[in-house]
């Protein structure tokens, strides 16, 4: 941040701006029929909070199968995430399934990951990469900053305290808030850390960290979690170092069967509060009608897999897929509530070369969850970004979850999914099965397995591959009709971020709300989980920010030969999560 500018001047610019936001039609809280468009997690989380609301709630999925970006893929006894795989923020994700009277205790089974995951620094010889362990625990994280630099151990204590009460800030006063009123802004808790807030903002993750870590390691474990975010750590604003609070001090967890259970979890629990769910249906049209100075929501149109041209009416429509895709396919122009103009200035965020692989024998140097650091971090970030083809040695994420999970992978073999961050261009084309896709993404995909081999020493890797495919950004344009091939939704920048973000309320048409990674809160599975309750609270109107009051469980909240996870509790809730220590 330029040390000439004013926080304070920046919160009296934003406090109207978020007046502008907040102006709008009002909700439309009767209850009666209710269309939600997608079946992601997004859009199964907005159903069943609307079906437990009092609506009659239809489903509409294009894909067969529902999950969207969390989607999944099986050949050959292997079984594929081919999205999240990351489970933070468990009390939100616990929270969800309270409000629709379960619990996330019983409804799966998650396992603490010890280590939370392992680094690979670039490969200086034959013999492999520099490999680095990190462990979940705050103590456990300084200790390794302590041995890596000397007092950079309370260095990163003070780290996390401040990214501690950045997360709380958030989760209290920002993420469960529509931003229908400046209520919350003017909380005596923000005005309280307003200037600090303001600084957090205006100041780059990466500017932020290196202001106070100069070891490179040090730099890459603080900064990574803005790929988590759509973006690079030197676009994300620094509030976004509250994510080390989850990975480095609340820990990482795993359910078990994968993403996959997540959603097979949901679409149980939103089945039994009373959602239809119709796969295969390929919406058309929103339809509308007059009101007073407007329009409202009358139907959908939509076509299911045979062709066959079908009109649900609905009072209540949410768009749960793609925000460029629901207001330009699905709305006339005038009732689009941002325009082409504003799109050509939105970052759509990064994309993804994805390479699910099934590997003959074990790769036990392999933690459940790796990340693969290139030491050009900064050229590294630019090409991505500005939209260039990818050095021959790049940043990896690779997830080996047979390390964890024995359903996911046959016996004496593993499961390997590698997420390679690529720019968000749709034109490098579709993956395919054993190499099969287009020339641009397999050669992404072969150099990454190459680079995995040496940086790992393991030599022979390519030729004890039984299974392939890939995924390229095409994929995403195609399958969950991403805006420009994106992989995770809109970056969370400055303009992208709180209530400059795409809001979850249209307007222009009454009845007509949105949900998901394009919208408030934001990216990630426990975001979209709360851009549902948005959608919940704008059609009550209900104004207030805070996650809503739970209702008693239908279900027990303990189950018999798991254990409740010490330290695993929100420090404001008191939501606890079933987990299953190895």
């Amino acid at each position: 941040m330029n040390g000439t500018r004013r926080p304070d001047l920046l919160m009296k610019r934003l406090i109207p701006a978020l007046a502008r936001k907040g102006s709008g039609r009002p909700a439309d809280n009767a209850s009666g029929p209710c269309v939600v468009i997608g079946g992601g997690i997004s859009g199964l989380a907005t159903a069943g909070l609307l079906a437990k609301d009092g609506h009659a709630v239809t489903v509409l999925e294009q894909q067969e199968q529902l999950g969207g970006r969390a989607g999944r893929w099986e050949r050959d006894g292997f079984t594929f995430d081919t999205g999240p795989s990351w489970y933070l923020m468990p009390e939100v994700i616990d929270h969800w399934f309270k409000m629709m009277g379960t619990s996330a205790a019983a409804e799966l089974t998650l396992t603490r990951l010890d280590p939370a995951y392992k680094l690979w620094s670039a490969a200086g010889g034959q013999q492999g990469a520099d490999s680095t362990v990190v462990r979940t625990g705050r103590a456990a994280a300084v200790d390794l900053f302590e041995s890596q630099q000397p007092r950079s151990g309370a260095q990163l204590e003070k780290y996390l305290d401040s990214a501690e009460l950045a997360y709380t800030l958030a989760k209290k006063h920002f993420l469960y808030d529509p931003f229908g009123t400046l209520r919350g802004l003017v909380t005596p808790a923000v005005l309280r850390h307003a200037p600090r807030l303001a600084q957090l903002l205006t100041r780059s993750l990466h500017g932020f960290v290196a202001g106070r870590f100069t070891h490179p390691l040090q730099q890459k474990i603080l900064g990574y979690p803005a790929v988590f975010l759509g973006t690079s750590p030197y676009k994300a604003p620094s509030i976004y170092h509250l994510m080390s609070h989850l990975d480095l001090q609340d820990g990482v967890l795993y359910p078990q069967g994968g993403f996959a259970a997540v959603v097979d979890a949901m679409e149980r629990v939103i089945r039994r509060a009373g959602v239809q769910i119709v796969a295969g249906a390929t919406v058309t049209q929103i339809v509308t009608g007059p009101a007073d100075g407007g329009a409202r929501c009358e139907a959908v149109a939509w076509r299911d897999r045979d062709g066959v041209e079908h009109r649900s009416g609905a009072k209540l429509v949410v768009g749960a897929a793609d925000l460029h895709h629901i207001e330009s396919a699905l709305l006339p122009e005038t009732l689009r509530t941002r325009s082409a103009k504003k799109w050509a200035k939105t970052d759509p965020g990064i994309s993804a070369v994805l390479v699910c692989l099934g590997v003959r024998g074990g790769l036990p140097q392999l933690a459940h969850h790796n990340l693969l650091f290139t030491d050009d971090w900064q050229d590294n970030f630019a090409r991505i970004v500005d939209g260039q083809a990818l050095a021959d040695t790049t940043s990896i994420y690779v997830c080996r979850p047979s390390a964890t999970d024995s359903s996911v992978a046959p016996a004496g073999t593993e499961n390997l999914f590698l997420l390679i961050p690529a720019p968000a261009l749709p034109q490098w084309g579709r993956g395919g099965f054993d190499g099969g896709g287009s020339s641009h993404v397999e050669k992404v995909a072969d150099a990454a397995i190459a680079q995995l081999a040496i940086w790992t020493n393991t030599p022979d890797l390519a030729e004890r591959i039984m299974v392939r495919r890939s995924y390229g950004p095409a994929d995403f344009q195609d399958d969950v009709n991403a805006w420009q091939g994106s992989a995770l939704g809109l970056a969370h920048t400055l303009r992208q971020s709180a209530f400059l973000r795409p809001g979850n309320v249209n307007h222009k048409v009454s009845g007509l709300y949105y949900a998901g990674s394009s919208v408030r809160p934001g990216i990630g599975v426990p975001l979209c989980m709360i851009s549902a309750e948005l959608v919940l609270k704008s059609v009550r109107g209900d104004k207030t920010g805070g996650p809503l009051a739970e209702p008693e469980p239908d279900v027990p909240a303990s189950v018999s030969g798991t254990t409740v996870a010490e330290g695993m509790r929100a420090p404001d809730t008191d939501h606890a999560v079933r987990v299953v220590v190895p």
